[in-house]
């Protein structure tokens, strides 16, 4: 419970450098290709208008298209900006099994271009799929603690919540169903949600499903089937019950005094009000509220600190740490340098420290310093997909979504 200062300690907004490699305008194409006398020529059919490539997946998969089980071939294909070929992962047939094999071509960092092939097989070891069904994920998930560890109930949730699809609002009064790819971890790993699918039983149509992308020096994320984030939310979204009641800017600081005397004086012209920077994103929510992780880390404080009041700060990879103030209690269970994973529940909503009222003062920093996770200015790594991790979405698209969901074209 012992106070580290440089954990606290705020740092100038100069000194903060942010990766810029990310791939703001980032898509994902998918489906499956009728076969034709050539099927060699599959990129240009994609759209993948680069002839190097072309000449490299000719090369490379004279012996793949050996192996083709059906009357299709299974793609996922990612661009970037202009239209530039990020990767592309191919399947040997519409089909699951223990033959099945999925290629995934990226672009080589010094020239040129990479092929990895993985075997379903090898892949599914360690994977659980399981069905749950849709009202239960949106309106009762205490329902899928038997089935799901509690922090993943958390994570589940908020995941169908950014996926359901708007256009369709009657889904949850259907038979519908969330599919998922599990690993349930053991001692040496946390259990992981790998792919996520909202299905009709009945037809087999895929209404909306997400993946997650793993990494290693930054957390990893989930992005949808189509290269879509949906880590910004998850990094904003620390409680499951929230009310945005004060957001970065300027608030007071105290008002000025009046006079003490009853005596007619001439009245002195009003006193400047003072104004303190607010930092951080308060959360209204009634004491008791739990609090979740929005991240994997370790706990790097967990104490009082004056006018945070009750806090934990936790760190994340990438230099990335946040902050839960003002709280009424933490979990048992916390210790300083535990290992924590996303949708842990950590702490609960009070109003200790410099404090209003019950609620939840939430920060976000990068290298000590504070970041504005709504300004329209900020773009992290954490929440775009880079050009190393292109390849293993499409893999994962291809790997652990449904294979019902591919219709030749």
């Amino acid at each position: 419970m012992s106070l580290n200062p440089s954990v606290i300690q705020r740092k100038d907004p100069s000194e903060l450098m942010l990766d810029s490699d990310a791939n703001l305008d980032y898509r994902v194409m998918q489906g499956c290709l009728r076969r034709s006398f050539n099927d060699a020529n599959l990129p240009s059919s994609i759209g993948i208008d680069n002839r190097q490539f072309s000449e490299f997946f000719k090369n490379q998969t004279k012996g793949f298209f050996d192996k083709m089980r059906g009357d299709c071939i299974p793609y996922a294909v990612a661009f970037t900006t202009r239209n530039r070929f990020d990767s592309l992962s191919i399947m040997n047939g519409p089909v699951q099994d223990d033959k099945t094999e999925v290629w995934t071509f990226t672009p080589s960092a010094f020239g040129g271009f990479l092929v990895q092939q993985d075997l379903l097989r090898n892949e599914s070891k360690n994977l659980t799929e399981i069905r749950v069904p849709l009202r239960e994920v949106l309106y009762d998930p205490r329902k899928l603690g038997d089935k799901l560890p509690v922090e993943l109930v958390w994570e589940l949730n908020s995941i169908i919540k950014q996926i359901y699809p708007e256009d369709n609002n009657s889904l949850e009064n259907t038979n519908s169903v969330v599919r998922l790819i599990i690993d349930f971890g053991d001692r040496e790993r946390w259990a992981q949600i790998w792919a996520v699918e909202i299905i009709d039983p009945n037809n087999k149509e895929v209404f909306a499903s997400a993946f997650w992308v793993e990494r290693s020096d930054i957390p990893g994320g989930f992005f949808t089937s189509g290269g879509e984030s949906l880590e910004h939310s998850f990094w904003t979204n620390p409680l499951s019950y929230r009310r945005i009641s004060r957001g970065v800017g300027m608030v007071r600081a105290g008002k000025a005094k009046r006079p003490k005397s009853n005596t007619t004086v001439v009245q002195p012209a009003p006193a400047k009000q003072r104004y303190r920077t607010h930092m951080g994103i308060d959360y209204a929510a009634p004491i008791g509220t739990p609090i979740f992780s929005v991240a994997n880390g370790k706990v790097a404080h967990l104490g009082y600190n004056g006018a945070f009041g009750n806090l934990i700060v936790l760190e994340h990879p990438g230099g990335y740490r946040t902050f839960y103030a003002h709280l009424s209690n933490y979990n048992p269970e916390l210790e300083l340098g535990n290992e924590v994973r996303r949708g842990l529940e950590i702490g609960y909503v009070g109003s200790t420290g410099r404090s209003t009222g019950p609620h939840l003062h939430f920060e976000l920093r990068k290298d000590g310093v504070y970041i504005d996770p709504y300004s329209s200015k900020t773009q992290l790594d954490l929440w775009s997909m880079r050009d190393s991790e292109s390849g293993q979405l499409t893999r994962e698209v291809l790997l652990l979504g449904s294979p019902l969901a591919y219709q030749a074209k």
